[in-house]
């Protein structure tokens, strides 16, 4: 068993790690079955995109480190524009848009760990990309953000029974909807957003 890790850290992409690994001075430990990156009181995942990677990589990080919580971290489409460029969400509902309950014929509902005094959004979790203003009109009737991982962090750390927590920073609204719009405001936001948990949310985990 390794050693206990107080925080797991779940993100899709490098790309959004990024400003994480440098700022906290983190270190690369694994690159298979998933690139981890760890100092004496992080440890930080790379899951790849979709579902089933964000769930593989959780319950490996549960499993492996038996972390105190794992917060899912990154990017997320906005479903309106009333939610901008940059913005961070801490979410408290995540409605899976494309998988139903079995006897109710409606989709799926998980509710993450919530922590007090933030401003707080409801995340849809699909697992193909959903960047047309039609689609995302469709989702803003249950939904205010859209992302493929976080529901699949979420069931999966019910399975290991470790507390789950979700922040989201907005990366694509209906009027920036384009890859290469996400790739650059990933880019234009993510420092900001790592500032925001290095400063408003760390401080709170470190007392669990």
């Amino acid at each position: 068993m390794e050693k206990d890790t107080v925080t797991a850290i779940v993100m899709a992409t490098l790309l959004e790690a990024k400003p994480f690994v440098l700022g906290m001075s983190l270190k690369q430990r694994r690159k298979e079955p998933f690139a981890v990156f760890q100092n004496d009181h992080i440890l930080l995942i790379i899951s790849g995109v979709g579902k089933a990677n964000a769930a593989m990589a959780t319950g490996y990080s549960c499993d492996k480190y038996h972390p105190v919580c794992v917060c899912n971290l990154g990017a997320a489409g906005a479903t309106d524009v009333s939610h901008p460029l940059g913005a961070i969400f801490h979410i408290n509902k995540i409605v899976e848009y494309d998988r139903h309950e079995l006897t109710t014929r409606t989709p799926c509902i998980h509710n993450p760990d919530v922590l007090n005094g933030f401003q707080t959004a409801t995340l849809s979790t699909s697992d193909m990309a959903v960047l047309a203003p039609d689609e995302r009109k469709k989702i803003s009737m249950n939904a205010d953000l859209i992302d493929m991982e976080g529901a699949s962090v979420a069931q999966a750390c019910r399975k290991f029974n470790t507390k789950c927590f979700i922040f989201k920073f907005v990366s694509d609204t209906p009027d920036h909807a384009s890859s290469e719009d996400v790739v650059e405001n990933i880019r234009l936001h993510r420092s900001f957003f790592y500032d925001f948990f290095i400063r408003s949310v760390m401080p709170i985990l470190h007392k669990l």
